[in-house]
């Protein structure tokens, strides 16, 4: 070691001296470099674990002498043992004294003597009782000190550091508190033990067995540390491989890393079996491949996309995906968390390695990106605080197709209600008592948010609302009424100029039929009669207009705005509108004088001369063509009986389109549906959150180190920053932008929607 070492330094000493400076800021940054590695990354062979950083003082006059750190991977050099005893497997039931503390259990290496299994140094993970440890319980269970370094091992240990470990180990080992380093230095010997037995075969099934059992103990405990995590999902997988006959392939999941060894193996053995891939391996390969990363719906929903992605895979692949076996062979390699443990081959057979293959991948995600696209309103549901998964609106945003395959049990309640609603009630009744069905506490009002939730939640039963405000341009109120219909408008409604057309005659019509204070049946079947006696419009327009007619006779009439919108009207447009009205008013066959006066109320509203309603109702009933007149109507509250009906129809149907346009113009919806308005995206940032911000939207993924660096840049915390920057997010888009599991993630769809 000392040899290679001295070579080194020669070597730089050289170069420097012959002209090869290096500036202070690229001494720097390889420091940085250096300092930046992460257990999470697999590393290459032991004669690449050493560093060498060099600096010049370039402000000092001394430009001939350098300045030399030599860095090394294995930590300090340990003191010579007195311990001269082979190192030995401890096996799991027996039992022994270390430094004043009782051993029950085994499962490490113990003595003063063995080597790495590469051959360089001392197994750090081999037990010496005769290397000082301070006393039982002398430390706290969370100390630790630079001796617990990158590669933490028993030999370099402070005595501190090495009596916590062996506390530790005495224990049953379960105390979450302690540095993972600890832990690390535990699960190198189960590395070794199960490495250097794949030629031998010296651990019986039963070790085998109980060592996988301990390690995936260990998982479940420790797993939340990131690094610790990858290494041991990956020993299991190791383990799995190397005795199947033994290790259940199917009780270990792959670990989510790129080239997982249990995934590529199922993977190969599937293809060469000549099985059609299936959806979960496919899912599999998507985690898998580096050609795809999953957005943060998928992450964050894990389940439902699963799910959803077996649903669309199963239809679009119904036979499976079939995969021909490529001339490439399997070649699997196991690298150690252990410094002492060189990359580790590992027998694949005669396996092809399909995991290489573009052609599918490109299959699988135009399906993952449609189950992506499809969760992103749930996802960003959940990623709101004090929202659940069993939350009403949650199961709202979900997919038709999930939402069917399983029976929820407020969707099922709330079927069976709309269900009786409509048979028995013909479709009416009240937001508030709808708002029962709904698992949630009354709203203080029904803004864009309510109205969305009704019409999703009637949607996922097949029932239509009214008023629908895509469709009806029209909002549910709050102590207003709504009217149900089946089979609602379904996910591919699209309403004609017609549909338009007729509905806001549907309007005009239940204003004048409404002002009475009460509606008559002939009043109700005449203005059925312009959807039922409509051609153009389909049998689902005249569902959802009839729904709508019924619920605009069930509400209170709005006139706000109208004498605004009729004064830009010619003199030929306000006379269709008043012939219209007028037709309407006289549908029931009666004029009496409170009816007259409802008119000069009406005609007032609309700016319109009231004295002239008397004239017009003569003109109507003298000078139609269509009219079969029955008595003379008068302004002296004489009753008039007549048929008015297709008068109305014939007003309606056949004058130009253009009076047709006049009406959808005027008639527009009084109450616009509430949208949240938009704020410039600068705003709400100040300039050190801004500039992190914009930094962390070039790209995807970070990790949690390079996010540290960042936020330090800028003065600020990681946590707290991440919080700041998510909340202005959600005050402009309503979800979050950055998403934090071990990695930072960035939405960059959600980035789009912040600079616009």
């Amino acid at each position: 070691m000392e040899i290679i070492i001295g070579l080194v330094v020669i070597y730089l000493i050289y170069k420097l001296l012959s002209g090869g400076k290096k500036t202070d800021s690229e001494a720097t940054n390889n420091n940085s470099q250096s300092s930046n590695m992460s257990k999470s990354t697999p590393r290459n062979q032991a004669q690449n674990k050493i560093s060498v950083s060099a600096s010049t003082l370039e402000d000092s006059h001394e430009d001939d002498f350098s300045t030399f750190e030599i860095h090394t991977s294995f930590g300090d050099e340990p003191m010579r043992s007195k311990n001269t005893s082979v190192g030995r497997w401890v096996g799991e039931e027996e039992t022994l004294v270390i430094n004043g503390r009782q051993f029950t259990t085994g499962f490490f290496y113990c003595g003063g003597v063995l080597s790495g299994l590469n051959g360089y140094g001392i197994e750090p993970s081999l037990v010496d009782e005769d290397r000082p440890a301070s006393g039982v319980n002398a430390c706290d269970i969370e100390y630790q000190d630079d001796s617990l370094g990158y590669w933490p091992s028993f030999a370099t240990l402070s005595k501190e550091c090495r009596g916590l470990f062996l506390d530790w180990l005495a224990s049953d080992r379960t105390n979450e508190d302690i540095s993972i380093g600890y832990v690390f230095i535990y699960f190198y010997g189960f590395e070794r033990r199960i490495i250097e037995d794949i030629g031998e075969a010296k651990v019986s099934d039963a070790e085998f067995i109980a060592i996988f059992n301990e390690i995936t103990r260990l998982l479940n405990i420790y797993g939340a540390n990131r690094s610790l995590r990858n290494y041991v999902s990956n020993f299991l997988e190791l383990m799995c491989i190397l005795r199947q006959n033994v290790i259940d392939d199917a009780g270990v999941k792959a670990s989510g890393n790129i080239n997982s060894l249990a995934f590529k193996f199922r993977l190969a053995s599937n293809v060469q079996s000549g099985i059609a891939l299936q959806s979960e391996l496919a899912l599999e390969w998507l985690k898998d491949t580096g050609e795809y990363s999953l957005k943060a719906p998928a992450r964050r929903c894990e389940e439902e996309f699963a799910k959803l992605f077996k649903l669309k895979f199963d239809k679009k692949f119904p036979e499976g995906l079939s995969i021909k076996p490529n001339k490439t062979k399997l070649k699997l390699s196991y690298y150690a968390a252990s410094n002492t443990i060189s990359p580790t081959d590992i027998s694949s057979g005669d396996l092809p390695d399909p995991s290489i293959l573009k052609g599918p991948i490109k299959k699988l995600i135009p399906i993952a990106d449609e189950c992506t696209e499809q969760l992103n309103a749930y996802s960003r549901y959940l990623a709101k605080s004090d929202t659940s998964r069993k939350d009403i609106a949650a199961l709202l945003l979900l997919p038709n197709e999930l939402v069917t395959e399983v029976n929820f049990p407020v969707i099922e309640r709330f079927k069976s209600w709309s269900t009786k609603v409509v048979v028995e009630n013909d479709g009416l009744t009240s937001v508030k008592e709808f708002w029962k069905h709904l698992d949630m506490s009354l709203p203080k009002a029904t803004n864009k948010k309510e109205n969305e939730l009704i019409i999703s939640l009637a949607n996922k039963v097949n029932v239509g609302v009214a008023p629908d405000f895509r469709f009806h341009q029209s909002n549910v109120k709050l102590d207003g009424n709504l009217v149900l219909f089946m089979p609602g408008h379904g996910e591919f409604f699209e309403p004609s100029c017609a549909y338009y057309q007729v509905a806001t005659a549907i309007r005009l019509g239940a204003m004048v039929a409404s002002i009475d204070g009460r509606v008559d049946d002939s009043e109700m079947e005449v203005l059925q009669r312009l959807i039922n006696h409509d051609d153009s419009l389909s049998p689902g327009e005249r569902s959802s207009l009839n729904a709508y007619l019924k619920w605009r006779l069930n509400s209170p009439v709005n006139m706000a705005g109208l004498k605004a919108r009729v004064a830009s009207l010619n003199d030929d447009e306000i006379e269709f509108v008043k012939k219209f009205i007028v037709s309407i008013a006289l549908a029931d066959g009666t004029v009496d004088a409170s009816e007259v006066r409802q008119l000069e109320k009406l005609y007032s509203a609309m700016g319109l001369d009231k004295s002239q309603v008397a004239s017009d109702i003569h003109k109507i009933t003298s000078g139609g063509a269509d009219i079969k007149e029955r008595n003379t109507v008068s302004t002296s509250a004489e009753k008039s009986s007549f048929s008015i009906d297709k008068a109305v129809l014939a007003i309606y149907e056949n004058d130009t389109n253009n009076a047709k346009n006049m009406l959808e113009s005027i008639f527009v919806e009084e109450d616009p549906v509430i949208e949240i308005d938009a704020q410039d995206s600068s705003d709400g940032l100040d300039d050190a959150h801004k500039a992190a911000f914009n930094t962390l939207a070039t790209k995807e993924q970070w990790s949690r180190d390079e996010v540290q660096s960042l936020f330090s840049k800028h003065k600020l915390m990681i946590d707290g920053a991440i919080e700041t920057i998510n909340d202005w997010s959600f005050d402009l888009v309503d979800a979050p932008v950055l998403e934090q599991d071990d990695d930072i993630f960035v939405d960059l769809e959600i980035v789009e929607e912040l600079k616009g």
